[in-house]
């Protein structure tokens, strides 16, 4: 009986957005499922195109010479089971089309990262059959005749009764004819197993057991209960740092592993693995496993093997590991959950914390955030009473969060000073390093490429219409990325005349050589983009700080975050305010989060720490609560200015990215849909369009249009009209040519 499958053809070309159908093979008939990979010829030519299975039928109305057959199957078991992960998998891969616009063969590749099958490492082992007495006589009977080969094989497993096969052909220089021959007589057994790869290599070592306190057991309990009421919750963990987040999620997920399910613990950074997998693998040893970009593709797909298998409970890694293949899943952590890592700049560009939702809802599962610093978003759904919240105050360990004192670099200018490294600082290191304590220098690099500031009063250039910072672009103008407007540059401050105006570059190559020859015997090691290169080099470096091996370390953001180091009783944060003027309405939450998880590093040993906040602009509210760790005080003053300007979270906002190689017809478009929009909804509030913060990349033309509404189905429906406004027009054979990506509550500017 022939059977059917409906195909979606991996092209992100929206014209062939739509499955097709094509006869299924005898041969596959029992294999292929929803959810599966497939080749199978294509176009005019029948050229072999990578698709994927989203249903199966018995049926089908086309006539048969018109229907093709699917030419083969990568991996015979590598689909999801029809019944339920296949109809998971390929839902919510709908469902991000839907919610977030994008091809479903676009939403399908993210979804189905799995497809990719683990290539198992065969291992073969000879074991004696006989008992002993026996054996011992077969010796004999060799020895006479001399069968040197078998004599020599038998004496070893008398010794030691279970040899790996290669050994015994490598070492003790038996031949497989010989081997086949003993394995004939019922001398021996020759088994094979297979197994795949797992990247987890710690010494397995007992935890250190510690007694929760009374706050961090009753959200253990809550989340439990929650579980096992069979409530899908979400549950914010707001935590100071230090608070013990991370034996919180432990505790959650030995609960749903004890109850028979599996765990998705997020991280944002690869930074991140290194010490949240060894502290994971002292609870669950080889049932915890790891997924990111340090690993091989193979490596990757071995992991994904084993998870569909049933060896691993616990995956670790960034937003792609949400699609592990667990059957069974009922725990999904998302920690340092405000992390702008979370959000997918490609199509579909989806939000982690949202899919997360949508996948534990069809899963039946929990979802756990957790943050010192929880995105605005996150903490405003929490106060409206769609989140659970939870609260840690206190630090595990019982001591205090640092002290915090600021530093003002234009004092440091008009005295004199013109380093790097204010003289509280610098004094500061110099006491570190007397005392043997170790120190962390962060370099706030986030926005560093556009904006304009005076060294010597602190003021930024600012659009008059979106309270964001202006962008210096190469022309020297000044630009707003959200509404357009534009101005010439200048040469001097307009508030207090100072011709010490620009745009300011600093990297930490240039700090890690003024420390050496600051602080000649000095220990200091660099974490950023070049040091990290090559494989294990994050580990490696942390490994080392960790091990006291460094007296400074010097990095991006990728140092301040999630890290315990006992060692280091001192935080230098550089250029605090750098990312205060991003051209972006997050900028001044990014740098609250950055300051508070960076001044979170220090004292988190049995010595106080301290921390030092260098910025030219000390009176900054960001910067103000950062020094006073006080995240309530900084929420409510920053939802002022979202309520004011209608940003997220206090309204939802529809960014729509136009791409083309031709400037006019991009532009065009852009004003087209404009029209579209306020034609539709006369009081829609749409901003744009405008030229993107990158206004060309690689020859590609980029224009950028907003749309601000409270009610975000609203903004959905705008996305469906223009995305069948865009299908007219093909339809009509006047293709615009031009590339429109949809962006919801963007993260980053486009």
């Amino acid at each position: 009986m022939s059977k059917f499958a409906e195909v979606i053809i991996d092209i992100a070309y929206n014209k062939l957005d739509r499955p097709f159908t094509y006869r299924v093979p005898e041969r596959m008939q029992q294999v292929l499922q929803p959810g599966s990979l497939v080749m199978v010829p294509f176009g005019t030519h029948n050229g072999i195109r990578k698709g994927y299975v989203i249903a199966l039928k018995d049926t089908c109305d086309l006539p048969p010479e018109k229907i093709k057959e699917i030419a083969e199957l990568p991996v015979s078991d590598s689909g999801y089971s029809e019944d339920e992960d296949g109809a998971t998998a390929i839902g919510l891969a709908a469902w991000m089309k839907n919610r977030y616009g994008s091809t479903m063969a676009a939403a399908l590749k993210t979804v189905l990262t799995s497809r990719k099958p683990g290539k198992p490492v065969r291992t073969r082992e000879i074991e004696l059959k006989l008992p002993r007495e026996e054996a011992l006589a077969q010796l004999d009977v060799y020895t006479r005749k001399h069968q040197v080969a078998r004599e020599r094989l038998l004496w070893e497993l008398l010794e030691v009764p279970r040899l790996p096969y290669s050994l015994v052909v490598s070492k003790l220089h038996v031949t497989a004819q010989t081997i086949r021959a003993m394995a004939a007589a019922g001398v021996i057994d020759v088994t094979e197993e297979e197994s795949f790869r797992n990247p987890v290599t710690f010494k397995k070592a007992e935890a250190a057991h510690r007694e929760l306190s009374g706050a961090q057991k009753a959200i253990v309990d809550g989340v439990l209960a929650d579980f096992d009421a069979g409530r899908s919750t979400v549950s914010l963990i707001h935590g100071i740092t230090g608070s013990g987040k991370t034996e919180v999620y432990i505790s959650i997920i030995r609960g749903i592993c004890a109850r028979g399910r599996k765990a998705i613990m997020l991280i944002p950074e690869i930074a991140l693995t290194y010490q949240t997998l060894l502290r994971f693998y002292q609870y669950f040893g080889e049932k915890v496993s790891v997924m990111n970009s340090s690993l091989s593709e193979s490596e990757k797909a071995d992991q994904w093997e084993r998870a569909r298998r049933g060896e691993i409970d616990v995956i670790i890694g960034p937003r792609s590991a949400l699609f592990t293949p667990f059957s069974d899943l009922g725990v999904i952590v998302i920690d340092e959950e405000h992390e702008g890592s979370y959000k997918n700049e490609s199509m579909p560009k989806y939000h982690t914390r949202e899919v997360a939702q949508e996948l534990a809802r069809r899963k039946n599962a929990c979802v756990v955030l957790g943050s010192a610093t929880p995105s605005l978003d996150t903490y405003y759904k929490a106060e409206h009473g769609e989140y659970r919240l939870y609260k840690l105050t206190e630090r595990l360990t019982g001591g205090t969060l640092p002290d915090v004192e600021i530093a003002d670099l234009r004092q440091e200018l008009r005295n004199g000073n013109r380093s790097i490294l204010s003289e509280q600082l610098q004094s500061l290191l110099e006491d570190r390093l007397a005392r043997k304590e170790q120190a962390i220098l962060f370099l706030n690099r986030r926005g560093i490429a556009g904006f304009v500031s005076c060294r010597s009063c602190g003021t930024v250039i600012k659009c008059p219409h979106c309270e964001v910072s202006l962008s210096l672009h190469k022309n020297g103008r000044l630009v707003c990325h959200y509404c357009g407007y534009e101005r010439p540059g200048v040469r001097e401050c307009p508030e207090c005349g100072s011709p010490y105006i620009s745009g300011f570059r600093a990297g930490t190559e240039q700090i890690e050589e003024h420390l050496k020859m600051r602080f000649p015997g000095a220990r200091v090691l660099r974490l950023d983009a070049d040091t990290t290169s090559k494989k294990g080099s994050y580990d490696r470096i942390l490994s080392a700080f960790a091990n006291r091996e460094a007296d400074f370390l010097v990095g991006t953001q990728m140092i301040v975050k999630g890290h315990d180091f006992p060692g280091v009783t001192l935080v230098g944060i550089l250029l605090a305010d750098l990312s205060l003027y991003a051209g972006d309405y997050r900028a001044a939450e990014r740098t609250f989060q950055l300051l508070t998880q960076a001044a979170g590093r220090a004292g988190r040993g049995d010595t106080p720490g301290r921390v030092v906040i260098q910025t030219y602009q000390p009176e900054n509210y960001a910067v103000q609560y950062a020094a006073a760790q006080d995240y309530e005080g900084f929420y409510r003053e920053e939802m002022r200015y979202r309520s004011l300007l209608m940003y997220p979270p206090a309204a939802h906002m529809l960014c729509v990215q136009l791409q083309s190689m031709d400037e006019d017809k991009a532009e065009g478009l852009a004003g087209q849909l404009r029209e579209l929009f306020v034609r539709d909804d006369p009081n829609s509030l749409v901003i744009g369009p405008a030229q993107a913060s990158l206004s060309r990349i690689r020859d590609q033309y980029r224009y950028v249009l907003y749309i601000k509404d409270e009610n975000y189905d609203k903004l959905v429906r705008c996305k469906d009209r223009a995305e069948a406004f865009l299908a007219y027009l093909v339809k009509i054979g006047r293709d615009p040519q031009v590339q429109v990506q949809f962006d919801f509550d963007p993260v980053s500017p486009f």
